[in-house]
């Protein structure tokens, strides 16, 4: 799909709602947060919303807001030689995009796509230090939060680089089918509608071997794609792919 102009987010903070508290005490970088410091960062928070292809952040733009993502999904992705897109994570609900950036003060160093209709919550930069100076119990959140990313984006590196094709599908849809899918249509339906393209960038291979992977499983039972996402047949065969 076509990407969406990017606007410059400081352009447009101005003319955004203004969140409650409530919208984001549940998700767990804010959950250990007193309701007081909630409502400090409500104060100088906006939320923001993107539609499917809009790019919140480019690689290289300079990090200039803090922002965690409140509903949807977006892709974090980097671009490499002869104009490859290299998808290195997804990310939902609850989850920072771009913070060790943010903290360091360095550009992004990659570019986030929204693969969803996706609500933000946008916190600049500078009110960011001044709430982490002022509160601990932000701090102690970021920090959790920022372990588990660089985790994930590590066993990242590993999935894309490490073992067959084939192997590297069936981990990916195990994955979304854990984070995301609920019994529906015969199996484990994921409502997350990715191209194939995108897939191809997912796994680390051409759209031409993608198209043969999901083709045989389509006929095999295995997974089946949806015009709104993907529903999981056969776990079993895609456990022992996962690890073959």
């Amino acid at each position: 799909f076509s990407h969406s102009p990017i606007l410059p987010l400081t352009s447009i903070i101005p003319t955004v709602a203004q969140p409650a508290p409530e919208q984001f005490a549940h998700l767990p970088l804010f959950r250990r947060v007193s309701p007081e410091d909630r409502q400090r960062i409500a104060s100088v928070a906006r939320l923001r919303s993107f539609e499917r292809g809009d790019q919140i952040f480019q690689e290289g733009d300079p990090s200039e807001q803090f922002i965690t993502i409140l509903s949807g999904r977006v892709k974090i992705c980097k671009h490499a030689q002869g104009d490859k897109e290299i998808i290195l994570h997804l990310f939902g609900p609850g989850e920072p995009l771009g913070a060790v950036a943010v903290y360091d003060a360095r550009p992004y160093p990659a570019s986030a796509v929204v693969i969803e209709p996706t609500t933000c919550l946008i916190i600049p930069r500078q009110a960011f230090f001044s709430l982490l100076e002022q509160s601990p119990s932000i701090v102690r959140g970021l920090l959790s939060g920022l372990t588990v990313r660089l985790v994930e984006l590590t066993d990242r590196l590993t999935e894309l680089t490490g073992g067959r094709v084939e192997a590297r599908f069936a981990r990916l849809f195990l994955k979304l089918a854990g984070q995301l899918g609920r019994p529906d249509r015969g199996g484990a339906f994921i409502a997350l509608p990715l191209s194939r393209q995108e897939l191809a960038d997912l796994t680390g291979t051409t759209i031409e071997t993608c198209i043969r992977i999901m083709s045989r499983w389509g006929k095999d039972d295995v997974l089946r794609t949806e015009k709104d996402g993907f529903t999981v047949l056969d776990r079993a065969t895609l456990e022992t792919l996962a690890h073959s």
